[in-house]
C-alpha cells in the first residue's frame, strides 16, 4: 500500500493541500497508514479517533440529532466526519470512515457496511460519500476501508 500512499502524498504537496481524518470503525489506522510513509508531515494535518459515538459529536462536531434518529453508521455521518476531521484539524481535507468491522451487526447495520466521507478544500458544500461492502473478518474489513479511502481520495485529488 506505500506506493498509494506515497502518490496520494505527493499529490497533495504538489497542489500545496493537506489531509485529516476522522475515523470510528478504523480507529486511527487510516492515520496511521499515511504517516508510516517518510515526508508524510508536510501534508497529513492529523486524526480523531471518534470510536465511541458521543465522540462523533464532541471532537467531529457530527449533529447529535443524527446520531440518535439514525446512529452512528449512516451515510450523513461519514459526511460530517469529514467535514470536521478537515475544519478542526485545519486541513484542505476531511476523510471521516464509519461503518461495522462485525462480527456482529450494530443499529442492524450489516458487517461490512462502510461510509466513507470526504470534504474538500471548496467549503462544506463540496463532499461526498462513497458507501462499499466489504467482505472477510474485522481485520480485512478495516484494512480494506483503509485502502478503499485512500484510493477515493486520490481520485478526488487529481
Amino acid at each position: 500500500m506505500s506506493a498509494a500512499v506515497a502518490e496520494l502524498l505527493d499529490l497533495l504537496r504538489a497542489r500545496g493541500e493537506t489531509v485529516a481524518t476522522a475515523e470510528s470503525l478504523t480507529a486511527g489506522l487510516l492515520a496511521a497508514t499515511l504517516t508510516e510513509e517518510p515526508g508524510a508531515s508536510a501534508v497529513v494535518r492529523g486524526g480523531l479517533i471518534v470510536y465511541a459515538t458521543d465522540l462523533k459529536s464532541e471532537l467531529a462536531g457530527v449533529d447529535e440529532e443524527l446520531l440518535v434518529t439514525g446512529g452512528a453508521v449512516q451515510p450523513e455521518v461519514a459526511a460530517q466526519l469529514a467535514v470536521g476531521a478537515r475544519d478542526r484539524c485545519g486541513a484542505s481535507w476531511g476523510i471521516g470512515l464509519t461503518g461495522v468491522a462485525g462480527p456482529d451487526p450494530q443499529d442492524g447495520v450489516e458487517p461490512g457496511t462502510v461510509h466513507l466521507g470526504f470534504a474538500g478544500p471548496d467549503g462544506p458544500a463540496v463532499r461526498t460519500v462513497h458507501t462499499v461492502r466489504l467482505g472477510g473478518d474485522r481485520s480485512t474489513i478495516r484494512a480494506a476501508a483503509v485502502r478503499v479511502a485512500l484510493e477515493h481520495l486520490t481520485a478526488l485529488v487529481r
